[in-house]
């Protein structure tokens, strides 16, 4: 059974090995689970969004041997605006410290609520805008399929059943999280610590194009 296979296994194992680091894509996931706003839509499309990168490293981008530098120059560049941008907001959050986003009773609306488009283009920008998203999402488990030979196939599922799995869980630890901590002190500290990580990831992100 291909669930079963050596090649199923290897790429889920590595696929939820790079995915679990929390970055900007996991943090996002985390707050819309703390806010319970649209979390389902999120997961689904961060998973989507993992799979499509997948398999571009799976079925060319590793025999093409990867990013070009001016592709790679860019998506860093991307990367490291948009991480400046967020961390900034977070930041301001957190210096301001604004009420607690409440969580609603059932039947009532959230305040401030945001649409399911909105909602997809956030996971998607988190997604995509991220160069580590491509490089270790892309690159790596592109790299890795080509040891399989005939199995890459079976090896890329396995990656993207991973990311599914995990952001399932993610979503769901979330959620759960969410019904349980509406404090100002929780989330400016969620705030301030997610500032503090989107511009440590940008200044390593700056630093790599001099190396």
């Amino acid at each position: 059974m291909i669930l079963t296979a050596p090649s199923f296994t290897a790429g889920l194992v590595m696929s939820l090995s790079l995915i679990m680091a929390i970055g900007p894509q996991n943090a996002h996931v985390i707050r819309t689970g703390l806010q319970r706003r649209h979390l389902w839509l999120t997961v689904a499309t961060c998973a989507v969004a993992d799979i499509v990168l997948i398999a571009l490293g799976v079925a060319g981008l590793a025999q093409l041997g990867g990013l070009s530098d001016k592709l790679h120059g860019a998506l860093i560049g991307a990367g490291i605006l948009f991480l400046l941008v967020y961390g900034y907001q977070a930041a301001r959050r957190f210096w301001y410290g604004p009420a607690a986003p409440q969580v609603p009773a059932i039947g009532t609306p959230a305040a401030q609520p945001t649409s399911a488009l909105q909602a997809v283009g956030a996971a998607l920008a988190f997604s995509w805008l991220n160069p580590h998203a491509w490089l270790d999402t892309a690159v790596l488990i592109g790299t890795a399929s080509l040891a399989w030979g005939a199995q890459q196939p079976i090896f890329g599922l396995g990656a993207a059943t991973g990311s599914v799995v995990w952001f399932l869980l993610l979503g769901g630890a979330a959620f759960w999280l969410g019904r349980r901590l509406n404090s100002l002190k929780v989330w400016r500290a969620l705030d301030g610590l997610v500032a503090l990580m989107m511009w440590g990831t940008a200044a390593a992100l700056f630093i790599s194009l001099f190396e």
